[in-house]
């Protein structure tokens, strides 16, 4: 078993957490306002539910469907 010296990581690079690369470039941090981020949080909020009432849409027509299916069935 060799020793290692604790200061410096293996290879030379760099810990993990630790990114030295220009590449990934990430856009800058703004602050905002509580009142900005309530603002996006209701927007957000808009959105799901748009989606929700879509997606229920959808589901009530499925069901139309097989009501109108077991009427058929039934009346035979």
């Amino acid at each position: 078993m060799t020793a290692q010296k604790k200061g410096a990581p293996e290879g030379g690079t760099a810990p993990q957490g630790i990114s030295q690369s220009s590449d990934a470039k990430r856009k800058p941090w703004i602050k905002k306002s509580p009142v900005e981020i309530i603002l996006e949080q209701v927007a957000k909020q808009k959105e799901k539910v748009e989606e929700m009432r879509k997606e229920l849409q959808k589901e009530e027509g499925e069901l139309k469907k097989m009501q109108e299916a077991t009427k058929l069935l039934g009346a035979s």
